[in-house]
């Protein structure tokens, strides 16, 4: 019984060791990056035989799709607490440089997990459909943060290209430094301006609102 895969304590030793397994990637990746460690590396890394690291993770893109599941999962968590931390009466400037700044740093804060997360910079590799709707999850829940607080899906497109900008600038330019993110707060307020008030569109003699063009959808 005692060998039983699906007692507690067999989970709880396996659950363990993927655990201590992902750890251990993620520092080889922070050392020689994403693609320069071998599963055998990873094996030494954690004291077991290659042919048993295989048993958790039958080749290196599970186990990359492990990491990117991690990594999104963290960047759930990250949006749900700057929800929890957003009142009513949001600022509309306010919100925007806090959800600017939370992407920001969580990116510079781990070069290699934003290379995994958001960068295409692993041949062939595609995460699984469960691990990209946890990803996809993290996405919608922040921009939802700033649907709520007034903006529109063309300054929610802007947000995301600056952001992903000041990211890029910011690894490439002044690793360690701040000299990007300086900038959050003037981008927010560029963003800010492209933002029209509603107008109210005008009515014909008989009192009904002309027709109007079909709405794109817009796709990520």
């Amino acid at each position: 019984m005692s060998g039983n895969p699906k007692s507690p304590r067999i989970r709880a030793r396996r659950a363990a060791t993927t655990a201590e397994i992902l750890g251990a990637a993620w520092t080889l990746a922070r050392e020689h990056g994403l693609v320069g460690f071998s599963m055998r590396a990873l094996a030494d890394a954690v004291g077991m035989r290659a042919q048993s690291l295989y048993e958790y993770f039958p080749s290196k893109h599970a186990l990359y799709d492990a990491m990117f599941r991690a990594g999104n999962e963290a960047f759930l968590e990250l949006q749900l607490e700057l929800d929890r931390a957003t009142g009513d009466d949001a600022d509309l400037r306010a919100e925007a440089q806090r959800r600017l700044r939370g992407f920001f740093r969580f990116c510079v804060d781990d070069p290699v997990r934003h290379q995994l997360l958001f960068l295409r910079t692993i041949p062939d590799f595609e995460p699984t459909p469960a691990s990209y709707a946890i990803a996809q999850e993290a996405y919608d829940v922040g921009f939802a943060g700033l649907r709520r607080a007034g903006f529109d899906e063309s300054m929610i497109d802007l947000t995301n290209a600056i952001a992903s900008g000041l990211v890029a600038q910011q690894l490439a330019n002044d690793p360690g430094g701040d000299r990007w993110e300086r900038l959050i707060d003037p981008a927010v307020d560029l963003v800010l301006a492209t933002r029209t008030k509603p107008t109210r569109s005008p009515t014909s003699s008989r009192g009904r609102r002309p027709a109007t063009q079909p709405r794109l959808e817009t796709h990520r």
